[in-house]
């Protein structure tokens, strides 16, 4: 087996997020801890097993935090950690990027971008 090695920091990065789903749990998980069921529902899309697999992967390399509350019934409550936090916030202009950029990404890609939600 070769030993992988990174080139750049960028390569690191991307190898902590890559994937379609991992930059929108991060997001969902912005503003407050999350059970499954609720994460589920702000990632629209994700299949169960996918949650489940990025999930693994975000609190392996420490991104997420997973706490189970030993109640009845079991309740389990993801959420960023230190480290997930600063990630997040690095993602803040490739998010601003893309908000200013979608119309004409949809357009190229020939994809719908989804309505604007105004808080």
């Amino acid at each position: 087996m070769l030993a992988r090695s990174y080139r750049c920091g960028l390569d690191a990065a991307i190898d902590v997020i890559g994937g379609r789903w991992k930059a929108l749990i991060l997001w969902a998980l912005h503003a407050e801890p999350l059970r499954f069921g609720e994460l589920k529902r702000k990632v629209a899309g994700i299949s169960e097993k996918m949650l489940i697999q990025a999930l693994r992967e975000l609190e392996a390399d420490e991104i997420v935090h997973r706490e189970v509350f030993h109640e009845v019934p079991p309740r389990v409550e993801y959420s960023l950690t230190g480290l997930g936090q600063r990630l997040n916030t690095a993602l803040l202009p490739l998010g601003d990027w893309g908000e200013e950029n979608m119309t004409g990404i949809a357009k190229r890609r020939g994809v719908t971008p989804a309505p604007r939600h105004t808080a």
